[in-house]
Formats: C-alpha cells, sequence, structure tokens
C-alpha cells in the first residue's frame, strides 16, 4: 500500500484518513478504522454528488447524510470541518470526545450542525434514514407541480457490518423497499470486521441478495479502496434508479494505510497507538505534522462553500417562482417550515360533559387524531399493524404507498422498533412534520431503543399506545403491561400522560403537538376498556400534569391519587366517602414530567405536605410512586404480571374494584 507521490483526491482522501487519526489518537479514544477505510466513498460522495450549503446547514433542500455507523463519527468531522462548516474547527477535531466540543463520541444532531440525526446505537442511522426519505417523498408528492420543482433531494446513508446485523435495519430497509423510496442511496462499508473479529464468526449471509428480497436495486464496488471511478458510477446509476432504493455494497479495507492493523478488530475501535501512526504516515507518504492539512486538499474541499451558495441560489429563485404561482401552496409549505401551528389548531379538539356515554381512551384519541388531522397537515403517521386496535387511521387521508407519496396513513407492518426509528427520521427532517406512531403499550419495550433516542435527540415523535394495563384482557401477561410506564417514566425528556376520559386525551393531544413543535417527544398510554367521562376532568389540567378533578371544602383528611382508567375508580370511591362524612380531595395524575414542571406553589396546591393520608390507584407497578405517597400513603398497584382473563376479571381480582380503593382508603383514615 506504499504511495509515492498523491493525486489531489489522494491528498483529500488522506486528509480525511489522517484527522481521524490523530483526533483518536490525542483523545486515546474512538474508531479509527471506518475513517480509514470509508474515506474514498466519502469524499467522492462529498466532492462529486451531494448538495448542501456548509454556511446554511439547514437549508430546507440539501441532501441529508446519515452515517449510520456513528461510531466512525471522526469520517463526518472530518468531512464537515473540511468541507468549511463552521461547527466543526480544528480546535474541535483536536477536542474529539472531550467535555463541551462539537465532536462528541458518536454524531448527536442537536450538538453538531451538519449533524442530520444522532446515531452510535447500530441499525438507528439507517433506519432514520427511511424517515427522512419519506418525508422527501411526501413533500415532494404534495407541493412539487409539473412546473416547478421545490422539493427534491437525496438521503445518503453510509452503514456498516454491524447496522446490518441489528434487526431494526432490517425492518426499515424492508419497508423502504416496499415503499420503493428511491432517492435513498445507502452505501454499504463492507470491511467484514467487527469487535469481535472477523466477521465470518457470526456474519456470513449474503448481503445483496437480503437487500435485492426487499425491492432495493443493489450494485457492489469491488475495490473500494482505490477505485474513485468505480464509487462515483454506482452513485450515478444509484440516481438513476427512481422507483427503488439503492445498496451499493463497497468492499473496503478497514483501517486502510496502517501495516499492521489494517483488516484486523484492533483498528476498530482503539487509536492506533504511536509507532503505528508513524509507520501508517510513511505508508501513505503523509509528511504533515498531527492536524496539519495539505493547503491543496483544503482549497478543493472548500469549494463545497461557493457550490453550496450556488445551489441554495438556485433553490431560492426556484422557490420565489413557487410563491408567485401557487400562493396557497407556498403558505402551507412556509408555515411548515416555520414551525409554527396554524392560528387557532387546537379548537379542533373535543370537549365533554359527564352526560357523555363512556368510551375507552383510545377512542377518544381516534377522535382527536380526526379533529386534528384536516386542520394541522403536517400530521403523519400510522400503527404497526394494529391500525384498528389502535385507533390511528386518519379518515379520508389515503394510504402512504408507493405512487401514493401525498397520503399521511403510514403502515407500518409488524416493525416496531422500525417504526419508531422512522417517525424519528421524519421528525428531523426539518420540514416542520409531525410523526405519529402507535402500537400496544406492551410493544414499546421493541422499540425502546427509537423511544428513547426520540427524547435524546430532540425528536418531536407522538408515541400512541394502546391496551396500557391489565385491562387489555384475554390476551394474557405477554399482552398486559405491568412495569411499562414505570419505565417509560423514567427516560428523560420524555413526556408520558396516561388521561383518564376524553377531556384528558384532548388535552394530552394538546401537550403532544406542542411539543413536537418544541423537538420533545410524547408517549401517551390509552386504555381499551370503556372509562366514564368525568364532571371534574380538564384539558387545563393535563397540561400541569395533576390536578384535583375532585375536591373538598378545607384541608382533605385522605387524597386518592390515580392515572387513566383508575382515575374513575377514585371518583366514585371519593363520593361514597364524602357521604360518610369524610373530607376526600382526588387528584387525577396524568403525568409527571409535567407536574415536576410546575412551580413549587402549585404542587402545594394540588398535594399539601400536611396531607399525608394518601393512596396511590394505578393498574401497574408502584415503582416511581413513593415519591407522591409520602410516608404515610398506600397503594393500589400490581405488583406481579397479569393474567388472562376478560378485562373487568383481571382488574377485580387484582384489586382495582372500588370496594377495595374504599377498603385501603378506610385503612389509612383509620
Amino acid at each position: 500500500m506504499a504511495v509515492a507521490t498523491q493525486t489531489l483526491e489522494e491528498l483529500c482522501i488522506n486528509s480525511i484518513r489522517f484527522l481521524a487519526i490523530d483526533a483518536v489518537e490525542k483523545a486515546k479514544s474512538g474508531h479509527p478504522g471506518l475513517p480509514m477505510g470509508a474515506a474514498p466513498m466519502a469524499f467522492v460522495l462529498w466532492d462529486q454528488f451531494m448538495r448542501f450549503n456548509p454556511k446554511n446547514p439547514k437549508w430546507f433542500n440539501r441532501d441529508r447524510f446519515v452515517l449510520s455507523a456513528g461510531h466512525g463519527c471522526m469520517l463526518q468531522y472530518a468531512l464537515l470541518h473540511l468541507a468549511g462548516y463552521d461547527s466543526v474547527t480544528i480546535d474541535d477535531i483536536k477536542n474529539f470526545r472531550q467535555w463541551g466540543s462539537s465532536t462528541p463520541g458518536h454524531p448527536e444532531n442537536f450538538e453538531t450542525p451538519g449533524v442530520e440525526v444522532t446515531t452510535g446505537p447500530l441499525g438507528q442511522g439507517i433506519a432514520n434514514a427511511v424517515g427522512l426519505a419519506l418525508a422527501e417523498a411526501h413533500l415532494a408528492a404534495k407541493f412539487n407541480k409539473p412546473d416547478s420543482t421545490l422539493v427534491d433531494h437525496y438521503t445518503y446513508v453510509i452503514l456498516g457490518d454491524g447496522c446490518n446485523m441489528e434487526g431494526v435495519s432490517g425492518e426499515a430497509c424492508s419497508i423502504a423497499g416496499h415503499w420503493g423510496l428511491g432517492k435513498l442511496i445507502a452505501l454499504y462499508d463492507d470491511n467484514h470486521i467487527s469487535i469481535d473479529g472477523s466477521t465470518d464468526v457470526a456474519f456470513t449471509e449474503d448481503v445483496s441478495k437480503r437487500f435485492e428480497s426487499y425491492g432495493w436495486h443493489v450494485l457492489h464496488v469491488e475495490d473500494g479502496n482505490s477505485d474513485l471511478k468505480a464509487i462515483a458510477n454506482a452513485i450515478a446509476e444509484a440516481k438513476k434508479v427512481t422507483d427503488k432504493p439503492t445498496m451499493i455494497k463497497v468492499t473496503t479495507t478497514i483501517g486502510y494505510g496502517s501495516p499492521n492493523k489494517a483488516n484486523t478488530a484492533g483498528v476498530h475501535g482503539a487509536a492506533l497507538g504511536g509507532d503505528e501512526v508513524k509507520l501508517t504516515r510513511e505508508n501513505l507518504a503523509w509528511n504533515h505534522e498531527p492536524f496539519d492539512l495539505p493547503a491543496d486538499a483544503v482549497a478543493h474541499m472548500r469549494k463545497a462553500i461557493e457550490r453550496g451558495a450556488s445551489y441554495e441560489a438556485e433553490w431560492q429563485e426556484t422557490w420565489a417562482q413557487y410563491k408567485t404561482k401557487y400562493g396557497a401552496e407556498a403558505a402551507e409549505f412556509e408555515r411548515l417550515l416555520s414551525g409554527k401551528l396554524p392560528e387557532g389548531w387546537d379548537s379542533a379538539l373535543p370537549t365533554y360533559t359527564a352526560e357523555d356515554k363512556a368510551q375507552p381512551t383510545r377512542k377518544y384519541s381516534e377522535i382527536c387524531l380526526n379533529k386534528l388531522a384536516p386542520v394541522l397537515p403536517e400530521l403523519i403517521g400510522g400503527s404497526a399493524d394494529l391500525t384498528h386496535s389502535n385507533l390511528t387511521e386518519l379518515k379520508g387521508f389515503g394510504d402512504f404507498q408507493k405512487g401514493q407519496f401525498q397520503n399521511r396513513n403510514v403502515h407500518f407492518g409488524v416493525r416496531e422498533h422500525a417504526m419508531g426509528a422512522i417517525c424519528n427520521g421524519i421528525a428531523l427532517h426539518g420540514s416542520g412534520l409531525i410523526p405519529y406512531g402507535a402500537t400496544f403499550l406492551i410493544f414499546t419495550d421493541y422499540m425502546r431503543a427509537a423511544i428513547r433516542l426520540s427524547a435524546l435527540s430532540e425528536a418531536g415523535s407522538i408515541w400512541v399506545m394502546t391496551h396500557d394495563s391489565i385491562g387489555q384482557g384475554e390476551d394474557g401477561p405477554t399482552h398486559q403491561p405491568v412495569e411499562t410506564l414505570a419505565s417509560l417514566r423514567a427516560i428523560p425528556n420524555l413526556t408520558v400522560i396516561r388521561p383518564a376520559d376524553g377531556n384528558e386525551t384532548a388535552g394530552a393531544y394538546k401537550v403532544a403537538i406542542t411539543n413536537a413543535k418544541n423537538h420533545a417527544p410524547t408517549l401517551m398510554a390509552f386504555s381499551r376498556q370503556n372509562v366514564p367521562s368525568l364532571a371534574g376532568s380538564s384539558a387545563e389540567g393535563v397540561q400541569k400534569g395533576a390536578y384535583a378533578v375532585v375536591d373538598c371544602q378545607g384541608t382533605p383528611d385522605l387524597i386518592l391519587i390515580g392515572t387513566g382508567s383508575e382515575v374513575g375508580l377514585c371518583v366514585t370511591a371519593a363520593e361514597k366517602l364524602a357521604s360518610e362524612g369524610k373530607k376526600v380531595r382526588v387528584v387525577s395524575f396524568p403525568s409527571w414530567e409535567l407536574f415536576e414542571a410546575q412551580d413549587a406553589a402549585y404542587k402545594e396546591s394540588v398535594l399539601p405536605k400536611a396531607v399525608t393520608k394518601r393512596l396511590i390507584v394505578e393498574a401497574g407497578l408502584s415503582f416511581g410512586w413513593h415519591k407522591y405517597a409520602g410516608n404515610e400513603g398506600d397503594f393500589v398497584t400490581i405488583e406481579r404480571f397479569g393474567a388472562s382473563a376478560p378485562g373487568g376479571v383481571c382488574l377485580e381480582k387484582f384489586g382495582f374494584s372500588v370496594d377495595n380503593v374504599l377498603a385501603k382508603a378506610k385503612a389509612l383514615l383509620g
């Protein structure tokens, strides 16, 4: 691999490699192997094909780039620096993986302008990219005109063997092939090495055939180390195929240029070491000090600044013409990009009285979705093959399918994890779309990584979860969430809401939509069984997280605290206790996170410290509730798995009855 002289292209490629080598070496931490091997394909992509503006990283019509193999993030940081992004200076690269730098150990969209999505957990990036490509396809179908192409960009991905091993990538790529997302192009860094060594210890399938079976266009570049022309030809050919996504397998050598560590696991996740860095410099004829770059390479890569300004100016001209010709569509498009909600949108949400018939909160959720859909054209989403159980169809808005990308009902199939990651990609596209994904609450276990990443990466996804307790019934303990709410409430930056009735469901949707526009996710948990409309329920109360749905004169003797379908039990029990002369307050507590955001005075007004007798009623674990129960509190909760029986029987047998609430309350009162 010894190099005598270097072309300008080789200087650029080696600049990428040595920025990665030097940054990892200085940090004594990181993954140099992927950037060293993938530098040629990344250079060709960024230099010849990608349309972006380094001086305006959020320009709408830019191509999106996702480094799904996020451990190799120095590849992306090197590209951003060389292309002229202000977000990654040479000092930032010197401070790779250090406190406060814009070059964290895996790409974070909220830390580094130019990074589209947070990657690192393998497979998430390619699945996010499906969401980015879906967003482009939907907006193009909605806004483009025969004489005006307003939305026209590609989503490019570099993924590795680890991404292809993770199940979420298979789920996402399967549905991407079904949809025929022709502007999704993935470059597979086929280097045959993972942390455990050669991939043949665990991964011997024919990835190309797998992607062909998904409905992808598949190409192979046999020499990804040096055949730049073959890489360019493959990308050009991929762009010609418009009715299906493309996977380009690019066979490379991990750690290319390292005499002793190339093509070994030793270069995957550790610094080369001083001696090997020296040998690699000699082998690649790199006569530059650490972090010193050849002026010719920098000048060539920085041409992206001029190109980017030209690309954006050209698009701005298209946009100006579009506004003249298509005023109504332009106004909607502009509002979407601004992130603003339509004036008075929340007035579409329904209200209820105590006289309204009992319904499951999943039904109230369906009503809210269909009241919001006409006034929020940005709302798009669906279910993981449970549309008619989750009740998530937007009636009259059609199914998002190949050739029908303008439609808004997305059928994800039985792919909960991919659904979550795809929704995050839609949310992070930057076009103002509000995605929602739905399944049974228990199956958040199948998509927890994506839910966590929605909170971490500030993705305004909405999670619509139904069948929220043992009240789910006959399907039994495999389908009855017990510990699930507690585990979800443990995720930072995720708002979890369990509404009690129709008014609270409307309040939950108001919070969720508002959160989405503020780049924050919300998870709502809805019942399968009927719940009564409560006289004191309040959409406004939901926004405060907890409030008195039934109150008494003076200081209460007892506070009953419930969520969701159990609030009705508390209300009935309170009525009986009041008839016996007891002063009882019932607090509906749909959201811990919203309550904790209130000031101390409000919290004290709802849960006075002086009232120590409190009873928590929730069809789930008591875990986490002790903070609100106080030292003298008690619980009507469930501390074991459920059982297979009709939902009402399950609830009764496990103590979720008015009689049991009364018994516990009277025991507390002495």
